[in-house]
C-alpha cells in the first residue's frame, strides 16, 4: 500500500487522482496542521485499519477488499476532522475518495492474494441480524450531517434527512435496516467480531446508494442525452459507503453485544430495544431540526424600500413584483494578464455600452472586478479604481440597469509561469489570468504549471488551499474588503447584489475546501457587508466543479443564517465542461442542469440567478445551444448574464485569434470594432418580462412574441416586459388591465396592472 501511495504521488501532477497527492509545495509549520495532515494523520490511519482489516478480513478477496476501502475512507475522514474539526465535513468528505479507494483497494486485495502465501478461509455463525441492523437504521436521521444533500437526491428518492420529510426517513431507515441485516447475514459468516459488522455496515451503505439511484433513474427522468444518472449512482454509492465507514462501528459493536445478550437471554430482547432505539431516533429527528430553522429565520433582516431582495424562490423588488435580471458580463474593468505586451488585455468601459446594453433589454450588468486591483497594497482600496467602478454603477443606473459587483479570479492571479519553470510531467507552462494581489497569494514555491487547463496548477491550488484555511489571515482579509466595498454602495438601489467570489477553485482537499471552508468563507464575508450596512442581495457561488462538471455540492447548507441571498452558479453544461473538452457525451445535459441547479438552491431556501453562460465554441455551435438555452431558461423562469458583452484581443481567454470573442466583437487586425453577433442577440434580446405582480408562473418567448402567465394575491401595477423591434406589439391579455406601450431604444416596454391570474401574450 505504501508502494502505492507513492507511485501515485509522482505520478500524478493534480493530486485529484492519488490518495495522497504532492503538489510540489513546500510545508509550513505556520499555516497549520493542514499542511502536514496527508502524510501525518492519513497514513497512518490508513496502514493501521488496512493492518487490522488484513488480519482479520484477509482470508478472502472480497473482505479484504472491502477492508482496504475502509481503511481508506477512515483515513480521509480523519484526516478531514484534523484539519476542519467538524465531525459533519470530516464524514462527507469520506465518500470523496471511494472512486480511489475501491481501485486502489482491489490492487492491494490481488497482490496480496498473489503473493501472501495461502490462506484458510473460516466460516462462522452469522449471530443476531436484525437488532444491529435496526439500530444502524435508527442512527441514520440522528446522523445524517451532509450525507444525503445535493442535486443528486431528486424528490422521490428516499433519505434519512428530517428535512426531506418523515415518509422519505421511514423508506430510507427500513431500505438501512434491510441491507445491513442482509450484509450482515453474509459478512459475519466470514469476518469475526466487531470489524465483520462494521464491514457489513460498509456494503450495507453502498447498496442503499445502488437502491437510490436506481430510484433516480426513474425519478429524475433518465438517460436524457447525458451520463448524470451514471454520476448520481457514484455520488449516492459512495454516500452510503461513507456513512457505513464513519458510523457502521455501531453495527460492529451492536452485532457483538446482541449476540451475547442473546446468548443469555431471549433473542427478542435485542430486537426489541434496538426498535426502541429506532422509533426514538425518529420523532427526535423530526423534532430537532425545527430549532435550527426557527434560529435561521430569526435572523432575516428585511431590505428597506427600492431593494432588491431574494423572497422565497425568486429575486423580488420589495413591492410585490417578481424581477427577472437577464444580461450580461461586463469585463473591461478586469486586472488580466497580458500575454502580447502591445495588445491591451481589456478595452476601455464607457456610458455607450450601458446604452447599447438597454437597447438589447437587458436589465443587469455582472461587473467583474479584480482584488488585485482594488487592494494592490493590503488593507488600501486603490481610489482611482473604486472611481472606476463607481462610474461603472452609475452609467448602469443611468440606463435602468442594475449592478451585480463580482469578486472575479481566473487561476487565482494573474501571475503567469516564472521563467526557468521546470513543469512536471504531465503538466505545461501557462499564462496567468486575474484575482488576488501578489500580497494574497502564497503558493509555498508550488509551480505555476498547468494540468489540461488554468484551473488545476499546483500554484494555484495551494494559493486556493492557503485562501480556505486563511493563512496570513488572506481570508478575512477579503472578507473585510467585501464590508469596505458594500459601504460604498450600500445606499444604492441600483447596486443588485454582490458576488462574492467567481469560481472558486478546490485547492488541494476537496470537498473540505470547496464545501465547508467555502462556506465558512461566505459566512465570514457576509458578516463583514452586513455590518457595514449593506442590505443588498448577496450572490453564492459552488466552486469551479460546477462549471466544469454541471453540478457540485455548494457550501455546506447553515453556512449562514442570512436569508437575502442568491444561490449563483454557472450553468456551462455542453460548453467549456470536461466531457466537451474530451469529446465524450455530456456529463450533465444542458437542459437537465437547470432542474439540478434549482434543487440545490432549494437545499438553501434561495432563488437562482446563473452568473454565467455560454462560450459553446463555434458560432453555428453557439447558437443552436443557445436557443435551447433561452428555452430551458424561460421554462425555468429565470435570468442569467451571458458571457460576455466585450472581450479584448488581448485578453488571455481569447487566446490569439482574429477576433475578440465576445457580443461586441474587436477586430484583432485593427483593434477596432467589428460587426457584433447579431445571431447571438437576437436570442437573448427577446421579450421576457423584466418584472412581474407576485409570481410568474409561465414563459414561453422567441423574437418579440411571449406568453406569460403569473399570480399576485395583491393588485400591483409592477408589471413592465421588454419587447425588442420597431413595429409595435399587439397585445393580448386577461387580468391585466391599463396596459400602455412605450417605445423606447431597441424596442417597447410594455406596462399593466394585475390582480389574481393573469396572463399576457404579444406578437
Amino acid at each position: 500500500m505504501l508502494a502505492l501511495v507513492a507511485l501515485q504521488a509522482a505520478a500524478d501532477p493534480t493530486g485529484l487522482l492519488a490518495l495522497v497527492g504532492w503538489s510540489g509545495a513546500l510545508p509550513s509549520l505556520a499555516a497549520g496542521a493542514w499542511t502536514f495532515a496527508p502524510y501525518l494523520v492519513f497514513v497512518p490511519v490508513l496502514l493501521g485499519v488496512l493492518w487490522w482489516a488484513t488480519a482479520r478480513a484477509g482470508e478472502r478477496f472480497w473482505t479484504h477488499t472491502a477492508g482496504i476501502v475502509l481503511a481508506v475512507l477512515l483515513a480521509q475522514a480523519a484526516t478531514t476532522l484534523v484539519m476542519t474539526g467538524d465531525l459533519a465535513a470530516a464524514g462527507y468528505a469520506a465518500g470523496f475518495v471511494a472512486g480511489k479507494a475501491i481501485p486502489a483497494a482491489l490492487i492491494v486485495a490481488a497482490l496480496t492474494r498473489l503473493f501472501g502465501g495461502p490462506r484458510k478461509p473460516r466460516t462462522l455463525a452469522p449471530g443476531l441480524v436484525w437488532p444491529p441492523a435496526v439500530l444502524f437504521a435508527a442512527l441514520a436521521p440522528l446522523l445524517a450531517g451532509l450525507w444525503w444533500t445535493g442535486a443528486v437526491y431528486a424528490p422521490g428518492i428516499p433519505a434519512a434527512r428530517p428535512d426531506r420529510g418523515i415518509l422519505s426517513v421511514i423508506v430510507a431507515m427500513l431500505l438501512i435496516a434491510a441491507a445491513t441485516a442482509l450484509c450482515l447475514r453474509w459478512m459475519r459468516t466470514r469476518v469475526p467480531g466487531v470489524l465483520g459488522g462494521w464491514l457489513a455496515a460498509l456494503l450495507a451503505g453502498g447498496l442503499v446508494g445502488v437502491v437510490q439511484a436506481t430510484i433516480g433513474l426513474i425519478a429524475d427522468g433518465g438517460f436524457a442525452g447525458d451520463m448524470w444518472p451514471l454520476m448520481a449512482a457514484y455520488i449516492a454509492v459512495a454516500d452510503g459507503l461513507a456513512f457505513g465507514a464513519c458510523a457502521g462501528w455501531a453495527v460492529g459493536i451492536g452485532a457483538v453485544v446482541t449476540d451475547r445478550v442473546g446468548a443469555a437471554r431471549s433473542s427478542r430482547v435485542p430486537l426489541i430495544a434496538a426498535a426502541s432505539v429506532a422509533v426514538l431516533a425518529l420523532a427526535a429527528s423530526l423534532v430537532l431540526p425545527s430549532v435550527g430553522t426557527a434560529s435561521a429565520a430569526s435572523a432575516e433582516a428585511t431590505p428597506p424600500a427600492g431593494m432588491l431582495r431574494a423572497e422565497a424562490s425568486a429575486i423580488a423588488d420589495g413591492a410585490g413584483n417578481q424581477v427577472l435580471l437577464r444580461g450580461v458580463n461586463v469585463n473591461n474593468l478586469v486586472d488580466f494578464y497580458q500575454p502580447r505586451p502591445e495588445v491591451p488585455a481589456t478595452t476601455p468601459l464607457t456610458e455607450a455600452d450601458f446604452a447599447g446594453m438597454a437597447e438589447y433589454g437587458f436589465t443587469v450588468s455582472r461587473l467583474n472586478i479584480s482584488w488585485s486591483a482594488l487592494e494592490p497594497e493590503r488593507g488600501t482600496l486603490d481610489p482611482a479604481y473604486l472611481a472606476q467602478i463607481r462610474d461603472a454603477v452609475g452609467w448602469a443606473a443611468d440606463n435602468g440597469i442594475y449592478t451585480v459587483l463580482d469578486m472575479h479570479q481566473d487561476g487565482w492571479w494573474n501571475g503567469a509561469t516564472a521563467e526557468g519553470t521546470a513543469c512536471r510531467p504531465g503538466t505545461e507552462t501557462m499564462w496567468g489570468y486575474d484575482g488576488a494581489p501578489e500580497w494574497a497569494t502564497i503558493t509555498d514555491a508550488a509551480p505555476r504549471c498547468q494540468f489540461t487547463g488554468r484551473d488545476i496548477s499546483p500554484a494555484g491550488n495551494r494559493a486556493f488551499q492557503n485562501f480556505y484555511f486563511d493563512t496570513d489571515g488572506v481570508q478575512s482579509a477579503l472578507a473585510e474588503t467585501w464590508g469596505t466595498l458594500a459601504a460604498e454602495f450600500r445606499d444604492e438601489p441600483m447596486v443588485a447584489g454582490f458576488d462574492l467570489l467567481n469560481e472558486p477553485g478546490f485547492g488541494e482537499t476537496a470537498p473540505v475546501t470547496t464545501s465547508h471552508m467555502l462556506g465558512a468563507f461566505y459566512g465570514k464575508a457576509i458578516e463583514q457587508i452586513r455590518a457595514a450596512g449593506a442590505p443588498q442581495i448577496v450572490f453564492v457561488e459552488p466552486s469551479i466543479f460546477w462549471s466544469g462538471l454541471g453540478f457540485d455540492t455548494g457550501p455546506s447548507a447553515g453556512f449562514t443564517t442570512d436569508r437575502n441571498i442568491v444561490f449563483s452558479p454557472h450553468l456551462y453544461a455542453e460548453s467549456i465542461t470536461m466531457d466537451r473538452s474530451l469529446g465524450i457525451p455530456p456529463i450533465v445535459g444542458l437542459e437537465r442542469q437547470f432542474d439540478l441547479a434549482q434543487r440545490v438552491a432549494a437545499e438553501y431556501d434561495a432563488p437562482l440567478w446563473s452568473g454565467e453562460y455560454g462560450y459553446w465554441g463555434e458560432d453555428a455551435d453557439v447558437l443552436a445551444r443557445l436557443t435551447r438555452y433561452a428555452d430551458a431558461e424561460d421554462a425555468h423562469l429565470l435570468g442569467s448574464a451571458y458571457w460576455v458583452w466585450k472581450q479584448a484581443c488581448g485578453d488571455p481567454q481569447n487566446g490569439i485569434q482574429e477576433f475578440g470573442n465576445a457580443l461586441m466583437m474587436q477586430d484583432c487586425a485593427t483593434g477596432g470594432d467589428a460587426p457584433p453577433k447579431a445571431d447571438l442577440l437576437e436570442v437573448l434580446s427577446r421579450a421576457y418580462p423584466q418584472q412581474a405582480p407576485g409570481t410568474l408562473t409561465a414563459l414561453e418567448a422567441e423574437g418579440a412574441a411571449v406568453q406569460l402567465a403569473g399570480r399576485t394575491d395583491a393588485r400591483s401595477c409592477g408589471l413592465r416586459v421588454w419587447v425588442p423591434g420597431t413595429a409595435e406589439p399587439a397585445v393580448e391579455a386577461t387580468g391585466i388591465t391599463d396596459i400602455e406601450a412605450t417605445a423606447v431604444p431597441g424596442g417597447w416596454i410594455v406596462t399593466g396592472c394585475a390582480g389574481g391570474e393573469y396572463s399576457l401574450s404579444t406578437r
